[in-house]
């Protein structure tokens, strides 16, 4: 069976399609067969970046290894089972569709709370959730004190993947191996990002997370989306000049990543 990754949260701007894009396509260039779903279904970012990267490796004529992007079938309402939410058909077909080709199916979910990212959720093997490193989106996980960072409770967001779990474990699956990713480190002060690592250091021993570090902001990853390109993809398409020393530190944010993710079968030689 296909390993499945969910990238998600329930907070915009965190930094979850520029984590798909880069992960799915490492996978690729590693030499692995790779499905992608965007449940986003209004803006499909990531859905997006996929037919530029199709386009781009036309046009440039070069074989940019690719992961194959799946829409959500149509389903015809009349088909359903009495109670069967239409959803949660559209999904499981399209990862039955993918499953027998793929090593890897990677399933990017929206900044929102929906029917498709919950159950896309009790679907994880593996779940990654990127987090702006700033106590705005620790909020996204766990209510906290901001005197003595003890921690109040878990989050709604928190509580689905809990949910999730439970649902995987009355089925007899394997628990979700949670990864936390701390995106956009080097904007924070010292104060602020020392305070941020001991309160998701609490958090990940009381709701069972890893902690991954990810991506810092910069330009390239907004200059590349239109091609549908990863800092990995620069020599296929002959653009040697843009691997300065900022570039070269984000090909190492890239590769420590997917060692820290850490998928079964996976070895990270780029």
């Amino acid at each position: 069976m296909a390993h499945i990754i969910v990238v998600g949260n329930e907070k915009g701007g965190a930094g979850k399609s520029t984590v798909s894009m880069h992960v799915a396509t490492a996978l690729s260039r590693l030499g692995k067969s790779v499905g992608v779903l965007d449940l986003d279904l209004r803006q499909r970012t990531f859905g997006r970046f996929m037919v530029n990267r199709v386009a781009t490796a036309k046009k440039e004529g070069v074989d940019l290894p690719t992961p194959v992007y799946h829409e959500l079938p149509d389903v015809d309402p009349a088909s359903l089972r009495e109670g069967e939410n239409i959803y949660d058909r559209r999904l499981s077909q399209a990862v039955a569709e993918l499953e027998p080709t793929s090593d890897f199916i990677l399933i990017d979910c929206p900044g929102s709370h929906t029917r498709l990212s919950q159950v896309a959720h009790t679907l994880a093997d593996t779940l990654i959730t990127p987090l702006n490193d700033s106590f705005v989106d620790f909020d996204l996980l766990a209510h906290i004190d901001p005197d003595t960072l003890k921690i109040g409770g878990p989050s709604v967001y928190s509580e689905m993947v809990w949910n999730a779990r439970q649902l995987r474990a009355q089925a007899g699956l394997k628990p979700i191996d949670w990864i936390v990713v701390r995106n956009r480190l080097g904007a924070q002060a010292m104060h602020n990002k020392k305070k941020m690592e001991e309160a998701l250091e609490n958090l990940s021993k009381r709701i069972g997370f890893r902690m991954a570090p990810g991506f810092n902001e910069r330009v390239i990853f907004r200059e590349l989306f239109p091609r549908g390109l990863t800092l990995l993809d620069l020599r296929d398409v002959g653009v040697i000049g843009q691997m300065n020393i900022s570039n070269v530190a984000a090909r190492q944010e890239l590769r420590e990543l997917m060692k820290a993710i850490n998928l079964p079968g996976v070895a990270v030689d780029f």
